[in-house]
């Protein structure tokens, strides 16, 4: 994992209960945010403020629902590489950051090497990108396509769970 200024901040309670609630709702007014974490308005501002510089909340955004757009189809794909040098894995890398199709792409160790979940209108649109990467030889050795037949749990990172101290 990548080091960064924000695995050495110190969190309170208050501090994750803000962080828990943002996840869930995050455009709840300032005043009711402070309320919910028992602040008033100024210090609850200024944790606020103090998560964002530390890089712990990363960024605001809503959660939008595929429902909204008629029929789709999520796929998650195991992608294994040919070749396991730097320059491949950039390669590959550097193709799959420019498609908007695919919405995450984890590097992981094990049997394969990626994971990517990628959205599309159609089955059809999805193997058309699959052979388009094919046919450009950006190092793929292998595919595995795991289709979504319905979502089970799609949860924020559970940050109360993550702040407490290791065993």
């Amino acid at each position: 994992m990548n080091s960064s200024k924000s695995e050495t901040q110190r969190l309170d309670d208050r501090d994750i209960k803000i962080l828990s609630i943002l996840q869930r709702e995050g455009r709840i007014p300032k005043a009711a945010l402070a309320e919910r974490v028992n602040l008033s308005a100024t210090p609850c501002w200024e944790r606020l403020r103090r998560l964002e510089e530390a890089g712990i909340i990363e960024s605001y955004g809503a959660r939008v629902s595929l429902k909204a757009f008629g029929p789709t189809t999520m796929v998650f794909v195991q992608v294994e590489l040919e070749s396991h040098r730097a320059e491949d894995f950039a390669r590959f890398e550097a193709r799959i950051k420019t498609l908007p199709e695919v919405i995450e792409c984890w590097a992981v160790g094990g049997g394969v090497d990626y994971f990517c979940k990628i959205v599309v209108r159609l089955l059809s649109d999805y193997q058309a990108l699959i052979d388009s990467l094919l046919a450009q030889q950006i190092g793929i050795k292998r595919y595995y396509t795991y289709v979504v037949t319905m979502p089970v749990k799609n949860e924020p990172v559970p940050v109360e769970l993550l702040a407490q101290p290791s065993q």
